[in-house]
């Protein structure tokens, strides 16, 4: 594993992941108290209780990724998010679409118990955040008896996962939006400004939108919203696209390279950002 990648792991195919490797890749899950920045007032109550409970629930954790920190004191207490598919829910063929739960949590003080709906795509293995209405995000905080915590966490996670299978609506119906050269290029020049765009809006990068319609596989070559929508997510998330940067003449030509979204909030943020730009685009083909 590069130093530059925080620990993560997702399971199999229709497999879930054992608290053994959860402990490897995130073992902040497993704190055994909070970080002692946290006083009196905050209500402890470790993840892996959390997950041991929606486990009782049906749903079981699939994959999970852990921040990295500078502080080492910080390093078992750190943000962390972990997917869950509910028991009932499989992918059978290249294609399926199923509904996760997203749970992200730190003992450090950093996240509260933030559950989002999620979308995961067999044919290129990448995690799709959904932002479907006020629904989609639900944040329980570190207050209350440990009983109250867990509840509220495995009601929200009922909650989320209604909002994930109505999203997946999505597939079906974007897939039958035919998209022209023109919104397809509109479409990758929208989620280009996401991805490289600094605070002020501003983008400087030799990697160009149409690269990011570029599909990794054949059966992604068709020119509907859905195919269209998963090339580009996955070119932004994933990386691995490369262009010389010229555009300093003063200076030799370069090779880029993009890199991997690994960083958790960063992670969450583009994925429900460039849902809302699949979501605009449908709503604007269906008018």
């Amino acid at each position: 594993m590069s130093k530059h990648m925080a620990p993560s792991i997702r399971a199999a195919r229709n497999e879930t992941l054992t608290e053994d490797q959860l402990r490897r890749f995130v073992p902040s899950v497993f704190a055994d108290a909070p970080h002692d920045s946290r006083s009196d007032r905050y209500a402890y109550i470790p993840s892996v209780a959390v997950m041991r409970g929606l486990a009782g629930e049906g749903f079981l954790p699939v994959a999970a990724a852990q921040s990295r920190t500078k502080d080492d004191t910080r390093r078992d207490f750190t943000k962390h998010m972990v997917r869950f598919r509910h028991q009932n829910a499989t992918m059978k063929a290249v294609g399926d679409t199923v509904p996760e739960i997203v749970l992200v949590n730190s003992h450090d003080g950093t996240s509260s118990y933030n559950l989002m709906a999620g979308l995961f795509r067999l044919a290129c293995l990448n995690g799709m955040v959904v932002s479907a209405g006020e629904i989609a995000t639900i944040r329980v905080q570190h207050t209350g008896t440990s009983d109250k915590i867990v509840r509220e966490v495995i009601d929200g996670a009922h909650a989320v996962l209604n909002a994930s299978v109505t999203a997946l609506e999505a597939p079906r119906a974007w897939s039958q939006l035919q998209l022209s050269s023109p919104e397809r290029v509109a479409l990758a020049e929208a989620a280009h400004t996401l991805r490289f765009a600094d605070a002020d809006g501003h983008v400087e990068t030799p990697i160009t939108p149409t690269q990011l319609l570029h599909p990794r596989r054949p059966n992604d070559q068709a020119n509907d919203l859905w195919s269209t929508f998963n090339v580009v997510q996955e070119n932004v998330i994933r990386g691995g696209l490369s262009a010389w940067d010229r555009r300093d003449p003063a200076r030799r030509p370069r090779r880029v390279t993009t890199r991997q979204i690994n960083g958790i909030d960063q992670d969450v943020k583009l994925n429900k950002a460039l849902w809302a730009l699949g979501a605009r685009m449908a709503e604007l083909k269906a008018a």
